[in-house]
């Protein structure tokens, strides 16, 4: 039996991202993802890279080495990711106060402007002038997901790491430390093993009877086939619902209602959004909940009823597009940083998940954590310790 220096849990962006830094520093990788077509927060994300928004040292640090690093990321995976730098237009009611919304955008790593409703139509033709009174815009990098993915995928391949397609059903432990995983194929053995399952990785380690401060949403949005309508830009509202939800689900309030069965720790929200891809394809959206269980399913032709009717009301032409009601479930913490490192009360076991940005910050910070691991102290990925929540 092979044991790895790394067993990684997860073949979403994190896992194959952390997996690839972990081979190019040079240990021996097995990346264990359960589905060859997963249908995780990988596959139905925007794709956006959200590196203007850095709003705290950390953050501005980490946002601009994302966006860096995405610039020159497809010559050095030998893979086009379809990253680009495209205009972000962050539309305003007409009945708001644009100045003070705005004013809440000032601590960013690149302001986003402040422009007219009539300006932000002639970026976007696409956007209804009546339902806007004015908008922010700044510069937003782009790329493709999935594309992605798979390239820190194949580039790990490259550089001898395993990609092995199973279903983790439990830990193989020594005592208090973990030794690998049990999956649908057998026994799985490493050194480490740090788990990278999005919004699944709560559950993982809750099976190893640990709690971890992380949680999920169940995000739902519209997918089209290619188009021939174009957008010209990325849209979205200025004001974002899902933060402040997430702030009240994952409050210390809150943590005991998540080994509840069936609950639903904050009502829905929709934040009307979308986003075309390079090949025409668009995902609007989304609505987000905060459910206990991970496999929940919505009414989906509600769901979907509503997103395009708000997405519909900014944009019309996208109201009736065909496409098909998509969901999934998104991982984050309760401050909106990510958790990396290792998992209080067990030895040998990491975790690297809850990006609330994930495109920005999880490729820096997997390359800083896999040279962390392998020797190189770094005060950014101590600071996203799971320790922190301790009291």
């Amino acid at each position: 039996m092979t044991t790895y220096d790394w067993m990684v849990v997860g073949g979403g962006i994190a896992g194959s991202a952390l997996g690839y830094e972990l081979a190019k520093a040079g240990c021996s990788v097995l990346l264990i993802e359960q589905s060859a077509e997963p249908a995780n927060g990988t596959r139905y994300s925007y794709g956006g890279i959200a590196y203007w928004s850095g709003n705290t040292d950390f953050l501005r640090q980490v946002c601009q080495d994302g966006i860096d690093l995405h610039r020159s990321l497809s010559a050095e995976l030998e893979a086009d990711t379809q990253f680009r730098e495209l205009d972000l237009l962050m539309a305003i009611a007409p009945d708001a106060d644009g100045v003070a919304i705005a004013q809440t955008y000032n601590d960013c790593l690149v302001v986003p402007t402040l422009i007219t409703a009539e300006t932000a139509c002639e970026i976007e033709p696409l956007l209804n002038r009546d339902a806007i009174g004015a908008a922010l815009h700044v510069r937003h990098g782009h790329v493709n997901p999935e594309q992605t993915a798979d390239a820190y995928r194949q580039a790990l391949i490259r550089l001898g790491g395993t990609v092995q397609i199973a279903h983790v059903q439990g830990w193989v432990m020594a005592g208090n430390r973990v030794q690998g995983v049990v999956t649908s194929d057998g026994t799985l053995t490493a050194a480490n093993v740090v788990v990278c399952a999005g919004a699944w990785s709560r559950n993982l380690l809750k099976a190893a009877g640990l709690v971890v401060p992380i949680y999920y949403t169940q995000a739902e949005l519209v997918e089209t086939l290619p188009l021939e309508l174009r957008m010209r830009s990325l849209v979205m509202l200025a004001q974002l619902k899902r933060f402040a939800m997430e702030a009240v689900a994952g409050s210390a309030a809150a943590q005991p209602r998540w080994d509840e069965p069936l609950q639903e720790l904050a009502p829905p929200v929709l934040d009307e959004g979308a986003v075309q891809f390079q090949d025409g394809r668009m995902r609007i959206g989304q609505i987000s909940r905060v459910l206990t269980d991970p496999d929940a399913v919505a009414d989906s032709a509600s769901s979907e009823a509503t997103i395009r009717h708000g997405v519909g009301h900014f944009l019309p032409a996208l109201q009736a597009v065909p496409g098909t009601w998509r969901s999934c479930a998104i991982a984050f913490s309760g401050d909106r940083l990510p958790l990396i490192g290792a998992v209080p009360g067990a030895d040998g076991l990491h975790v690297f998940s809850g990006f609330s940005n994930p495109f920005a910050l999880l490729p820096p910070l997997a390359r800083r954590y896999a040279q962390h691991l392998t020797g190189a102290t770094d005060d950014l990925v101590i600071q996203c310790s799971p320790t922190r929540f301790q009291p």
